[in-house]
């Protein structure tokens, strides 16, 4: 069951390796690797390690026959995987495992792998920029950039090969570009754009349709406070109507939204903050308030766990393609993961380690 249906969602990946020397399938690597990430790895012996340890397992299922391979083996194999094929593939897979929901929201947004630079020149640093839904906490797929800066051309390119129909798409500042929100519109989605000095008429034009709001008295605040701090957030959204006919080029502009957060932190100046966006979508204030806050968290539902959990800040693979598909194995063992949603993640982690059963479990849930 395991290896057919792996198959079907990995098979189409190219094998470079000159067949006559192959004793190990790609398959059998890959999935070792995998299942290795599920279980905590961050390094090929590692992999090696657990695949040897649990190699009654795999050879119940259908891999492994001819044994585990050296950890050499398992760096060169996956290193040399074509990373646009595998994203492709995970991609699918994604599609075929994750149902997605009228209105869900879909956050955009970049991390960078900081310990992936190619010995002597940091500048080769590797940015991916990641698809992520906020309701499942899943990652639906990544595009690698060379550069923060460059996430204007990665965003497109990731946007294509996802399925964002009915679906509202929340991408920063940086991505707030017309080509973008249209590309979204043309797929059947609905854009929520952050707005900043890079769209500086549009900024001001918004800002200024806010300013009797700002100026009344503050009201429906939500308060939070922990770790020695006070936090307060309201949000405000008013039609576009006005600013959709001053600038044309948006389009189905129909929502412009406002964000308030006042924060008071001990020994510190209070700070009081204004954030601007734009939808095509007819947003209400709660459901602007759920989607701003949803894209936010991210850093604490993605980013944090591959950091703390995963280790992959300080993950030093960089030769070839390892730093970028060691990335999606990641993006691919947290999905496996959160599947199983009756145990912490740590918890089903570790589990993962010394259960069989376990792993048979995050296998199935995710239709391997």
């Amino acid at each position: 069951m395991y290896i057919e249906a792996f198959t079907t969602h990995f098979g189409e990946l190219s094998d470079t390796r000159q067949s006559a020397k192959v004793t190990y399938p790609l398959e059998d690597i890959l999935f070792i690797t995998l299942c290795g990430v599920v279980a905590g790895a961050e390094g090929w012996s590692d992999i090696r390690d657990y695949a040897d340890g649990h190699i009654g397992w795999f050879q119940q299922h259908g891999y492994l026959r001819d044994g585990v391979p050296v950890d050499d083996t398992i760096a060169r194999t996956i290193s040399r995987i074509d990373p646009e094929q595998f994203r492709v593939c995970f991609i699918n897979w994604m599609q075929a495992v994750h149902e997605s929901t009228e209105g869900q929201l879909i956050a955009i947004d970049g991390k960078t792998l900081r310990s992936s630079y190619q010995r002597g020149d940091r500048q080769s640093t590797i940015h991916m920029v990641n698809a992520f839904a906020c309701t499942n906490k899943v990652v639906l797929g990544q595009v690698k950039t060379s550069e923060k800066s460059n996430e204007i051309t990665a965003i497109p390119e990731l946007i294509q090969l996802l399925d964002v129909q009915d679906t509202l798409v929340s991408i920063d500042a940086m991505g707030c570009q017309t080509s973008i929100a249209e590309q979204i519109v043309e797929q059947g989605g609905d854009y929520l754009f952050t707005l900043k000095s890079n769209q500086g008429k549009l900024c001001k034009a918004v800002e200024d349709a806010f300013t009797e709001t700002r100026e009344a008295p503050l009201g429906g605040l939500t308060f939070e406070q922990k770790r020695g701090r006070i936090e307060a957030r309201t949000y405000h959204v008013l039609s576009a109507d006005d600013v959709s006919k001053a600038f044309p080029q948006w389009p189905e502009l129909k929502t412009l939204g406002m964000s308030m957060s006042f924060r008071q932190q001990q020994g510190k100046a209070p700070e009081l903050t204004y954030r601007y966006h734009i939808s095509s979508a007819p947003l209400s204030e709660k459901q602007l308030a759920e989607a701003v806050r949803s894209h936010w968290a991210v850093e604490n539902s993605l980013h944090w766990v591959l950091d703390v959990s995963m280790g992959e800040d300080d993950c030093q693979i960089h030769q070839n393609h390892g730093a970028e598909n060691w990335s999606m194995l990641r993006h691919l063992a947290l999905n496996m993961l959160r599947a199983e949603s009756s145990k912490r993640q740590h918890t089903r982690q570790a589990k993962t380690g010394l259960d069989e059963s376990q792993l048979s479990g995050s296998c199935a849930n995710c239709g391997f």
